[in-house]
């Protein structure tokens, strides 16, 4: 059964704006954020938004739902997470689609590892409210080492942990609240145990400024330091972009850091053809019914070899994800095989009592992770609750991004 708040913000569909895409936010919503990070978990901060949302404004409301949806991708539970902020890019007035007789799709992680033999800086962006998109970065780490890339940068990443790599894992100072999601944790840890110089370089400026010090930072932190260093970027949204266009007149950091270093980046899209909804006439949907595929796909021209962008002036790579949206996310008594389940947790108002609440398939990164059902009677006596599943190793506070359930 969806929420009263779900089922507001589902009524509607949210074209991506330049304030989503570059993360600047006014006054008002400063004071939002300001607000959300007093909060002393991902379960308190979406207390706090189901109860303050109706009291904002029309404007502030929409970052609200922004926000929202990145606690509920924290919280573990990613279909809500999609439903509750469904994104629909502004796609190019004369864009076609690839068809089949001129394309073919090819696995992304092997055709990006090929790709990027060659390249100085890979540059991969995600949408913050859909882990998802973390799930190539994760699988591309291991490749990219072998490759020779030194450098790992993560735009969640801040300054405040100096014992991040010493200690091996993040917690709550090491950056913003995406890490409390448990894939973005797991990049973090993985890339630690590869041996990657872990290079935060993120700030809390806005609009150009916070572009123009991203990408000075990146060049203070790499290539000042190694002129022949080998760098793999994990960004947020049009952060990657090459030239002005997604971020109305701001130059993009992958612009900038091109500037300083005169080194081409190969740069790879994952949120413009993104799973928002369930509308078969998207462009998403005709991409993944032209070219169905279960795990992360690129496009290769037949002739050319070169791969698909539908900005290639932008960024080099267009990432087709595989379908994970199902409604079965909310609820419902019908098995599906592939899918990760976990019973009825209390305190989730989309999951009515007795249900099942799916998660999505791709949960278990083909195979390495099995699920582990739970029942409501490990919260019989306190609502809500979260329940997390924390690394042996790692202590349970404070350390985040384990496996929240």
């Amino acid at each position: 059964m969806l929420s009263r708040l779900a089922v507001f913000l589902c009524l509607f569909v949210l074209q991506l704006p330049t304030k989503v895409a570059a993360q600047t936010f006014n006054r008002s919503e400063l004071r939002l954020l300001h607000e959300l990070k007093h909060e002393p978990n991902e379960l308190a901060r979406y207390q706090y938004l189901i109860d303050e949302t109706p009291k904002l404004s029309s404007g502030d409301q929409i970052l609200a739902a922004q926000f929202l949806s990145f606690t509920q991708d924290e919280l573990g539970i990613y279909n809500q997470a999609v439903f509750s902020f469904p994104l629909k890019n502004r796609l190019p007035a004369d864009l076609v689609l690839p068809k089949i007789t001129d394309w073919k799709a090819v696995n992304a992680i092997d055709a990006i590892t090929k790709l990027a033999e060659h390249r100085r800086i890979v540059l991969i962006n995600e949408a913050h409210h859909d882990a998802h998109t973390r799930e190539l970065t994760l699988a591309l780490l291991p490749r990219l080492k072998a490759l020779g890339f030194t450098y790992f940068a993560a735009e969640a990443l801040s300054d405040d942990d100096p014992s991040l790599t010493h200690r091996g894992y993040p917690i709550s100072t090491s950056g913003t609240e995406y890490l409390q999601e448990p894939l973005y944790g797991d990049i973090i840890r993985t890339a630690i145990k590869l041996g990657f110089v872990i290079v935060p370089y993120d700030n809390e400026y806005t609009g150009q400024a916070r572009e123009n010090a991203q990408a000075e930072t990146l060049y203070e932190k790499v290539f000042a330091k190694n002129r022949h260093a080998r760098l793999f970027v994990h960004a947020g949204y049009a952060h990657i972009d090459k030239e002005i266009g997604r971020l109305g007149s701001l130059h993009p950091m992958a612009m900038r850091l091109q500037s300083l270093t005169g080194i081409d980046p190969l740069s790879i899209d994952q949120t413009e053809f993104l799973e928002s909804n369930m509308d078969s006439k998207d462009a998403y949907h005709r991409l993944i019914g032209a070219f169905p595929s279960k795990a992360p796909e690129i496009l290769i021209n037949r002739n050319s070899g070169k791969p698909w962008s539908d900005r290639p002036t932008l960024y080099d790579i267009n990432v087709i994800l595989p379908i994970a949206l199902n409604m079965q996310a909310f609820g419902g008594d019908n098995s599906m095989d592939d899918a990760i389940t976990v019973r009825h947790v209390t305190g989730i108002p989309q999951v009515s009592s007795g249900d099942r609440m799916y998660r999505p398939a791709w949960l278990s990164l083909n195979g390495t992770r099995h699920p582990f059902p739970i029942t409501t009677a490990l919260c019989r006596s306190i609502i809500p609750c979260v329940v997390e599943a924390n690394y042996i190793d790692e202590p349970t506070s404070p350390a985040l991004s384990s496996g929240t359930v």
